[in-house]
């Protein structure tokens, strides 16, 4: 089964099996966002970057909502450590190191991508922004 993702107004087909994204680790979640900027034409010379990824975790942003301008809002400055909701509910370290299979169920990384990236940009993430996050968080 395929899933239609609208990327800067291209449409990008990406391939489901079973309702399930093809992928089980982070390096797999990488080759798919890695597929789709390609397809998009947007993937950057030199591949994904954990420098851009730790750059857009920490900035201030100003598309989405006022109460959430950064991922920082939840998840703390440190994705070592662990973040809370705004309900107060406990969200474990964003961190691989800390959060082991934090990036291996693609249908929970979309879900969590797809309602952040709203809630914090006003827009989903491009292929490239949620590579160059998963990329910092796998060297965290």
């Amino acid at each position: 089964m395929f899933r239609q993702v609208i990327i800067g107004g291209l449409a990008v087909a990406t391939l489901f099996a079973g309702g399930a994204a093809l992928a089980g680790s982070p390096q797999e979640m990488l080759k798919r966002y890695e597929a789709e900027a390609k397809a998009a034409g947007i993937f950057p010379e030199g591949g994904f970057s954990a420098e851009r990824g730790k750059a857009f975790y920490y900035a201030k942003h100003t598309g989405g909502k006022p109460a959430t301008p950064s991922c920082t809002t939840c998840h703390t400055d440190s994705p070592l450590k662990p973040g809370k909701t705004r309900t107060g509910k406990v969200i474990e370290p964003m961190a691989l190191s800390k959060t082991p299979n934090r990036y291996s169920d693609p249908e929970k990384v979309e879900k969590w991508f797809r309602r952040n990236c709203k809630s914090v940009l006003g827009r989903e993430c491009t292929p490239v922004e949620k590579g160059d996050f998963i990329t910092w968080m796998i060297s965290q």
